[in-house]
C-alpha cells in the first residue's frame, strides 16, 4: 500500500496543501481499493462518509432522471478526489460513481479530512474552490442542455475529452466510452448518437472504431460546437 506522502497523484488534487504529517495521518486510516471496470464506488442515495482518491483508472459520475435515463455529470480519472461534498453535507449521496475501467483508489473517513479542514485554512481554501469549479460546470451543462443543439453538445464533448484525457500514439483518445456513454454526456438517445457520430466520420472529422475515436478535424467540430 503506497504511502500519501510519497504517492504523486496528491499533486494532482487538493492534498497537495496538506503538511507531510496530515499526509502521514491520513495514510495510517485510508483504505486502498481496487475497483474492477462496471462496478460501482458508491450509489445514489448511499452515505458516503468520506473521499475517494483515483490513483488509476476513469469513473463515470451520473444522475438518474425521473423518467429512467442517465445522465453522465462528468468523467473522474487519476488524481482527481469524489465525494468532498459529503464533507460539508451530511446528505446522502446526489450521484453514481461507476467505474469505466479497472481503478485503484483510496478512501479516506470523513472524521479524519474534517480535522484537517478545522486547521490548515489553505487545503479548506482549496477543497471549496474545487466545489465551486464544480458548481460552474453544473451551471455549463444546464445552460448547454437548454439552448444548445444535440449537434453542438457531441461537437462540444469530443473537443473536451480530447483536453481532458491524454492521447495514445496513434492520436486516439485515452477513454473508452460506449455510444450509451456518450448519448448520456449529450443528454440524447443511443440511436441519436449513434448516426451524429456516423456523420462526423463520414466527413472526415472523426474517426472510430469500436469505443476507440479520433479527431481528424478540431476546426470542424469547434465550428460545429460553436453552431455554425
Amino acid at each position: 500500500m503506497s504511502k500519501c506522502e510519497q504517492c504523486i497523484v496528491r499533486q494532482f488534487n487538493t492534498l497537495k496543501h496538506l503538511s507531510k504529517d496530515e499526509l502521514l495521518r491520513i495514510s495510517a486510516c485510508k483504505t486502498s481499493l481496487v475497483i474492477k471496470k462496471g462496478e460501482s464506488i458508491f450509489e445514489e442515495g448511499e452515505h458516503l462518509n468520506g473521499v475517494f482518491c483515483i490513483k488509476n483508472g476513469v469513473c463515470k459520475v451520473s444522475k438518474m432522471s425521473e423518467n429512467g435515463r442517465n445522465q453522465i455529470i462528468s468523467l473522474v480519472k487519476r488524481g482527481d478526489i469524489l465525494g468532498e461534498r459529503s464533507l460539508v453535507s451530511d446528505e446522502v449521496a446526489n450521484l453514481k460513481a461507476v467505474a469505466l475501467s479497472d481503478m485503484e483508489i483510496c478512501f479516506v473517513p470523513k472524521e479524519e479530512i474534517i480535522k484537517d479542514l478545522e486547521k490548515n485554512p489553505d487545503f479548506t481554501m482549496a477543497v471549496l474552490k474545487n466545489m465551486a469549479s464544480m458548481l460552474k460546470s453544473a451551471d455549463n451543462v444546464i445552460v448547454d442542455m437548454a439552448q444548445k443543439t444535440v449537434k453542438q453538445r457531441l461537437a462540444e464533448t469530443l473537443i473536451n475529452l480530447k483536453e481532458r484525457f491524454d492521447l495514445n500514439e496513434d492520436g486516439i483518445i485515452d477513454v473508452q466510452l460506449s455510444r450509451e456513454d456518450i448519448a448520456n454526456i449529450i443528454g440524447t438517445a443511443t440511436e441519436s448518437a449513434i448516426r451524429l457520430l456516423s456523420e462526423l466520420k463520414k466527413k472526415q472529422i472523426i474517426e472510430f472504431r469500436g469505443k476507440e475515436i479520433k479527431i481528424l478535424d478540431e476546426s470542424a467540430l469547434e465550428k460545429i460546437a460553436q453552431g455554425f
